[in-house]
Parts: C-alpha cells; structure tokens; sequence
C-alpha cells in the first residue's frame, strides 16, 4: 500500500523562492512543493502577482530598447556597462522582480544611456532631445516599478510631509514643494528618493479615490547641454512622450525637470500637469 502524500508545508516562502517560482527557475519537483505552498501564502500569492505585473510593465517599457541593434560605438564601452550594471545590483531597494528585470531587460537602455555620458565627457554634448528622451524614460521606469507597490509605494509617507520635503530638497539641491491636487481627485501618498544620471532625483506618488497612482519625477538638468537660442521658451513648453507603458508629460523650467506620469488620457494628464506647473 502507497503512503498517503505528505501535506504541503504551511511555512511561508521566502523571496528567494518567491523569485524561483516568478522566473521559472525552479526545478520541476521543487516547483511543484512551491506551488502547493503557495496556496496556504496568501501574502506570498500577492506579491506574486504584483512582482509578474513589475516584469510585464518592465518588459513593455523596454521592449523597443531591448529589440534595437546595438551600436558598434557601444562595442568598445562594455566594460562601463559592466559597471553600470553592478551598480544596479546594488539598488537592493528597487525589491523583487524589479531589479531582476531591469538587470535582463534593462542592459542594453543603460549601456545606451552611458554611451551617451561617455560622449559627453568627451566633450561632445548631449543634445536637448536625447537629455528629455533618457529623463522620461527613468521617469517611466521609476512609475512603473512603483506604482504598483502595494505595502511600500514610497519611502516616506504623506503623513511625513514636512520631513519628506527637507529631505528630498536636500538631496536633489533644490527647496522643494509638493503640488495640491485635491481639486483634481488627488491626493499624496508620500515619496521617494532615486538615483539619476546628474544626480539624485526625487519622485512624489498621488492617488486619486479610484486608486489611480501618477507620479511626478523631478530633478536638475545640465542646462550647459541644452543651449538655444530661444532656451527661454523651450525651457517651460509641455511635451507630451508616451513611450512606454504609460505616458508622461514633460518639462523644464529654470535648469529643472519634471515629468508628470500616469495611466491617463493626455487630456487628463495634461491638466494635471499644468495645475502643478502653476504651483511650482
């Protein structure tokens, strides 16, 4: 007579076999034990699907990037690029499916993205297109990678507000000031500090009643790049990018960027976006 088959285990999973089961890197007979496991885990289910709509976001978002041949100038620039993905590794707080993503699907925007920095050391500038093109995308990147946060959206809540201020202020180089929009249906969920190419950028997260999440990503610029003519009049015109999963907003006003995103019309989103720039 057959033993009758063990019960599953009621211990939860871990993130480590979380990220087994979401790559599809587990064996056969250690997914099968995940999986019964993972029925008694209604929080390891959670983050399961959460972590799976990171990839699929992620994945859209670069999926042009990662489809473009690469350059024969990124040939020679492989060992900055290693660097730069080891410096990825090290965004630990980026959480789940995030960083693993963006370290597979992400190589090849970041290796651009650096090609672009190494001409400019060289003393070739970047020219205005491309600066506003790579701020959107880390806009978009940062939205997509949490907004669908469910437990830690941003770093420090709005309950914070007047320490997530100094903070972020601090760090970017700039005083900020965090737009109201409670006459358009949102309100603030709190915020975040991230990493950019010239320096630290902040991230401010609203939610509407519907639970619709935009995100405004602000930082400085290298103004000495974007010389024109009429710098005064391209510094505050919107533009409008709806590269990637979900579109943006962007603008500069006095050596400063913003990039409003959310899954909206561009009507919607442009009226968001200039009732913040009336504000700021």
């Amino acid at each position: 007579m057959n033993p009758s088959p063990s019960p599953p285990s009621s211990r939860p999973l871990t993130n480590d076999e979380i990220h087994a089961l979401v790559d599809g890197q587990a064996a056969p007979a250690q997914r099968a034990a995940l999986q019964a496991r993972l029925t008694l885990d209604a929080d390891a289910q959670a983050t399961v699907l959460k972590w799976q709509r990171q990839r699929d976001a992620l994945r859209g978002l670069l999926q042009q990037v990662e489809q473009e041949p690469v350059p024969a100038s990124l040939l020679s620039a492989g060992q900055t690029a290693t660097g730069s993905r080891q410096t990825l590794q090290q965004w630990s707080h980026w959480g789940g499916m995030a960083a693993s993503t963006l370290l597979v699907f992400g190589a090849g925007w970041l290796s651009h993205g650096q090609w672009e920095m190494t001409h400019l050391s060289s003393g070739t500038p970047m020219s205005k297109a491309a600066h506003g093109r790579e701020f959107i995308h880390q806009a978009a990147l940062a939205h997509a990678v949490y907004a669908p946060e469910v437990r830690h959206p941003v770093e420090v809540t709005a309950t914070q507000q007047e320490h997530l201020v100094q903070w972020l202020s601090k760090r970017v180089g700039k005083p900020l000031k965090v737009p109201q929009l409670s006459d358009q249906g949102y309100d603030l969920v709190g915020g975040r500090l991230l990493p950019g190419n010239e320096g630290a950028r902040a991230q401010f997260m609203f939610q509407n009643a519907g639970g619709q999440r935009v995100t405004l990503y602000l930082g400085v610029m290298d103004t000495n790049s974007l010389n024109s003519s009429n710098a005064a009049r391209d510094e505050t015109a919107f533009r409008f990018s709806s590269d990637g999963p979900v579109p943006s907003f962007y603008w500069v006003d006095q050596g400063f960027g913003y990039a409003l995103t959310g899954p909206m019309t561009r009507e919607g989103l442009l009226a968001l976006a200039e009732a913040i720039y009336r504000q700021l």
